[in-house]
């Protein structure tokens, strides 16, 4: 399971943008880095800085996946039909610890993948505990019935700034179907996000 290993905010920093959509993210407040060379003009980027910055910013979406595991999801996302780019955010969606936060089950992907590392998720009325599991259409995904209670679960059921996205179809509270895999217009990222360049950054 990958732990996160920075600070809650470090990606929002580092990107000049709110990644993750949170009221409270430090880049609401100033949209310039910190310290005393914040404000300072930023060079012209080259074309692999676009594409690792468009990397580095999916990766740390998707709960800062690693480098090894987020590689293989692409190289399985090329050789599948179709385009690359979409296939890449369709087997990203499909992980279970997105369909959960995705189901609003959890209010951060970290708090989903541990909902789910802690055996508080059931696939299809059977206990899942791994985080990257891929998710097929049609499948049943519900909260434990500890889960249900949980504070964490209820602050993220609260939460207005996140809607449920059409592909992951609710059944009462406790219990959703991923109806289909989303095209990258239906994803609800708060920020734009580039896969044609992830794409470019792997095929050099």
């Amino acid at each position: 399971m990958s732990k996160r290993s920075s600070a809650k905010y470090k990606l929002d920093r580092r990107m000049g943008e709110n990644v993750f959509g949170r009221p409270k993210s430090p880049v609401n407040r100033r949209e310039y880095g910190p310290g005393q060379h914040g404000q300072r003009r930023k060079g012209k980027m080259s074309d692999f800085g676009l594409q690792l910055r468009a990397k580095q910013k999916l990766k740390g979406y998707y709960g800062d996946i690693t480098e090894k595991q987020f590689k293989r999801t692409f190289f399985e996302a090329s050789k599948m039909k179709g385009d690359a780019s979409q296939n890449l955010i369709g087997l990203l969606e499909r992980r279970l610890d997105m369909v959960v936060y995705r189901a609003k089950f959890a209010p951060t992907i970290w708090a989903a993948r541990q909902l789910v590392s802690h055996g508080h998720i059931r696939v299809n009325g059977v206990k899942c505990n791994i985080a990257s599991r891929r998710v097929n259409v049609g499948d049943l995904i519900e909260l434990g019935s500890k889960a249900q209670e949980m504070a964490l679960v209820l602050e993220a059921q609260s939460l207005a700034e996140r809607d449920v996205p059409d592909y992951v179809v609710a059944d009462g509270a406790a219990k959703v179907s991923f109806n289909r895999v989303p095209t990258l217009d239906e994803v609800p990222y708060p920020v734009r996000m580039e896969p044609n360049l992830v794409v470019e950054f792997y095929s050099r």
